[in-house]
Parts: structure tokens; sequence; C-alpha cells
């Protein structure tokens, strides 16, 4: 089962910040599974957090990313080890190991090492328990391993506990979206930009499915709204670029038509249809 790509934050996790740290996020809308439009790719993208850890292990996760982004997994690993050897408390250190482990195993058809990712992920929340990133990544283990009631237990569990938090509702809206029930998808989602009106990712999923569902000019406004509240998405850029333009000709397609119709009232041609003319419609051809 795939979960889609998303556009890169650059976001610290929520409940824990660390100094100096990166992190391979998936913060994008081709990744080790089956590519959509927007989840899980984005180990290869490189985020940098800064806070108040160690700089040792700062150092070692950013070496570790960008090992990782020039295919250097095995590299990667040992950057990450040493993260962890430095840092035991270090969130982002246990996330950037599960998620390589996650990579090698998918690659190597080895259980072991998807097992052992499986551990990493939940030794991640246990230091971090509002983890985004780790949440998604050991829910597409969860789904990708045939389990996906326990990846909906883990997100529902996660809204749970954090009633305010809107990221475990784009979170679940993923999920509902994978499993084809865009519907409930879309009320998690209203629900996560009411609980926090500036979160451009959930404005921005919230457009993309509007879109998929033909509600354009809501899906326009949703995308636009994400836009404004973080200026470095071209995807969102992209999308309201590509309305704009299919809004316009669905307009003008309209117009050329001759405009809108309407049945005339009972006395007045009853059964005939009144035209009201196009604004370049001559006058006199009636």
């Amino acid at each position: 089962m795939a979960f889609y790509n998303r556009l890169p934050s650059g976001q610290p996790s929520q409940s824990r910040q660390t100094d100096c740290q990166s992190r391979l996020t998936d913060d994008g809308w081709s990744g080790i599974f089956i590519q959509k439009f927007w989840v899980w790719v984005g180990l290869s993208v490189l985020a940098t957090c800064q806070t108040g850890c160690q700089w040792a292990a700062g150092g070692q996760n950013a070496t570790g990313a960008r090992l990782y982004e020039q295919g250097q997994y095995s590299a990667a690993l040992q950057q990450f080890q040493k993260v962890i050897a430095t840092d035991p408390e270090n969130a982002d250190g246990y996330y950037n190991l599960a998620a390589t482990n996650h990579r090698l195993g998918n690659q190597r058809g080895d259980s072991q090492q998807i097992t052992q990712a499986e551990a990493l992920y939940n030794q991640c929340l246990d230091h971090d328990p509002n983890h985004v990133e780790c949440h998604r990544g050991l829910a597409v283990l969860l789904v990708d391993t045939g389990r996906p009631d326990r990846a909906f237990a883990l997100m529902k569990n996660w809204a749970a506990q954090n009633p305010q938090f809107a990221e475990p509702r784009i979170e679940l809206a993923r999920l509902y979206e994978e499993v084809s029930d865009p519907s409930t998808a879309l009320k998690y989602l209203e629900d996560a930009v009411q609980k926090d009106p500036n979160n451009s990712r959930a404005w921005l999923a919230l457009g993309r499915l509007r879109e998929q569902t033909g509600d354009l000019n809501q899906a326009l406004q949703n995308y636009q709204r994400s836009l404004a509240l973080n200026g470095s998405q071209p995807m969102a850029a992209e999308r309201i670029a590509s309305l704009s333009r299919q809004i316009s000709a669905n307009f003008e397609a309209v117009s050329a038509q001759g405009g809108t119709q309407i049945a005339s009232q009972p006395g007045f041609g009853s059964g005939m249809v009144r035209r009201y003319k196009a604004a370049d419609e001559d006058p006199s051809a009636q």
C-alpha cells in the first residue's frame, strides 16, 4: 500500500527540538514505496533543527543525512548509530536510524532489518511522542507489512492523546485516502485546519483532496492559503497556477456558449428557454 509524497517543510519535531540536529524528513508530496501525490518519500530530504542537544550528535545527524541523499545508506547508518551513542535521548537520531534500516530492509528484502526499523521507530516515539515523521514512518511500515489496523490504531491513539494537535489528523486523512475513503479523509482535514488554521500542510492536503473531488474553486482557495502560510512550496504554487488556468478556461467555455440558460415563466412561452446573450453578441440578433 502506498503513501504519498509531500513537500519539504524542514520543521522540527513539535514536542522536542534538538540542537543543530538534522533528520531525514519525508515532508514532501519517489520514495521506497509506490509513488503518490502527497507523502512518503522524503527520506532523502534533509532538514536541520536547532535547539538544545549536543553539537556532536547534530553534526553526525547532518553527515548521515548527506550520505543518505548520496545513496550511501550503509555509511549513513553508521553515522546515525554514532548519534545514538553520543546522545541516547536524540529522537531524530532514532528516527533517522529507523528510516535508513527501513529503506535497506525493503531494498534487500531483509525482514530482520524491517523488524529492527520498527523497534527503532518505537524508540523514537518513546523519546518524542509527537514526532510526526516517526509516526508516519511507522505507519508506512505497518501498512507495508500487512497490518493496516495497527497503523490506524497508532494514528487514532496519537490523535486522542493530542486533541488540539493537527498533525495526527493530517496523517489519519492520508491513511483513509489510501483505503479509498475520501469522505472520512476530508473530515479529518477539515478538523485539522479548524484546530490549527496556520498549518500549511493541512491546507495543502485539503486543497489536493478537494481538487480530486472536482471542487476546483475551493481547492484553489486552500492552495492559496497554504502558500500564504509557507511560501516555500513549489507544488502549491504550481497547483495554484494550473487551477487558475483551468477555472478561467471553464469560465470562457461557458461564456462562449452564450452564458446561462433558464426556464421561462409560465405564460411567457412555456416550454421554451430564454437565453441570456453573451456580452459580445449582436443585440439586434433576437
